[in-house]
């Protein structure tokens, strides 16, 4: 043992290398076991190099685009989107129909309601009756107060016929008067040349008698003739004053009848305008007791009744509502779908009540302004803060199928259809 451990322990001096040189392989080979050792570790913990680099950038880009196009969109016109599809569709829409209140005209108590709760009726039909008996009494009374006119301006004419004989009359004693005048005219020529006879027989016969060449008889006798003569002559001319006189009578009579006449014909007028005023009355109280009858005014459905018989209504009390048969759908589209919408263009509809089922019509009438315009108190953006709104114009669209809108009722919820040919 001490053999073995002498050699281990002791070694040549002049060999020492190859202590150091077994070490320094040792060494060498524990150094390549380790380093061996520690290229698998490093091996295995590196990630595997990307196959695609590039793909990194794909999100970004996208993103970047997606703003961009927003933006060039907002800026240019936002609007186009909406308002260049060739179908613009809108739920803001309902059924319309004419709803008239049927009310009263004239006051009166209520005799008869001939319909019941949302009946069907036709144009004409007598829905409400009222007392008629007060208009019917003024109707009566309107007449005869006419029949009253008409007998006076018959008595009027009468009057003026009798007037006309008058005249006739009058005239024709001026006539009269006028051949009297010319036959005093014409007894005063005779009577004038007997009395200037006469006159000159007398002065002869007064001359012979002062030269005792006549008797007294042939005096007397040539001054009575001449002094008749001067009586007759008198007498003539009294006559010609008295036809004078009833000359001047006569045209006075005729004048004074002729302006009777002119009154008559000037009452006759006022007559007359009496008379067309009585004409009136009596078709306001033939109006007035039409009122007391309210008929449909066309084919349709009455609403629930809101008077009953033996009721007091004033006039405008409301008795019911009137619905008529024709039927249309209001769509109330943004402004911003309207770019192409024009009037004629197709339709469908979809109503709610109907599902699946599609009613076909067309744009008939475009409001002229939009809803807010026609509000109970428009919008005034001149006031105050402003915040854009977008505005909605009613369009109004008719149903091909009259049969199939009749059945529609009014207030209905629609979902409308407008292909623009766009």
């Amino acid at each position: 043992m001490s053999a073995a451990s002498a050699p281990s322990t002791g070694s040549p001096p002049g060999n020492p290398g190859h202590s150091t040189g077994s070490a320094g392989a040792t060494s060498s080979a524990s150094g390549g076991a380790g380093g061996g050792a520690g290229s698998t570790s490093e091996h295995a913990a590196a990630p595997p190099s990307p196959r695609w680099p590039w793909l990194k950038y794909v999100t970004p880009i996208i993103v970047l685009l997606l703003a961009v196009a927003i933006i060039v969109t907002v800026t240019r016109d936002w609007n186009a989107w909406e308002g260049g599809h060739a179908e613009q569709v809108t739920d803001d829409a309902y059924v319309r129909g004419d709803l008239t209140p049927l009310s009263t005209k004239v006051p009166g108590i209520v005799k008869e309601v001939k319909v019941s709760d949302y009946q069907k009726v036709h144009a004409g039909d007598l829905l409400v009756q009222l007392e008629d008996d007060d208009y019917q009494a003024q109707v009566a009374q309107a007449t005869a107060a006419i029949e009253a006119a008409k007998a006076a301006i018959e008595n009027n004419r009468r009057q003026r016929e009798l007037e006309d004989a008058k005249i006739d009359k009058a005239q024709a004693g001026v006539e009269q008067a006028k051949s009297q005048i010319a036959a005093a005219e014409a007894g005063i020529n005779s009577v004038h040349a007997d009395l200037v006879r006469t006159s000159e027989e007398r002065t002869r016969q007064e001359a012979l008698f002062a030269t005792h060449s006549a008797t007294q008889q042939r005096v007397e006798v040539a001054v009575a003739d001449q002094e008749r003569s001067a009586a007759q002559e008198a007498s003539r001319e009294a006559d010609l004053a008295q036809a004078k006189t009833g000359l001047r009578s006569s045209e006075i009579g005729v004048e004074t009848e002729r302006r009777s006449k002119a009154v008559l014909e000037s009452q006759d007028l006022q007559l007359v305008a009496d008379l067309h005023a009585k004409e009136a009355a009596l078709t306001v109280a033939q109006i007035n007791l039409g009122y007391t009858k309210i008929h449909a005014p066309a084919d349709g459905t009455v609403g629930e009744r809101q008077v009953r018989a033996g009721q007091l209504v004033s006039p405008g009390t409301q008795v019911l509502t009137f619905v008529a048969e024709t039927k249309w759908v209001q769509a109330n589209y943004r402004e911003t779908q309207l770019t192409h919408v024009k009037v004629g263009d197709a339709a469908e509809i979809r109503i709610d009540e109907y599902p699946g089922q599609t009613f076909r019509g067309k744009v008939m009438e475009i409001a002229p302004a939009s809803g807010s315009q026609f509000s109970l108190l428009p919008p005034d953006n001149a006031t105050g803060n402003f915040t854009k709104v977008v505005q909605r114009i009613p369009v109004k669209i008719s149903l091909d199928d009259t049969a199939e809108a009749a059945k529609l009722r009014p207030g209905l919820s629609v979902t409308a259809t407008v292909r623009t040919s766009h």
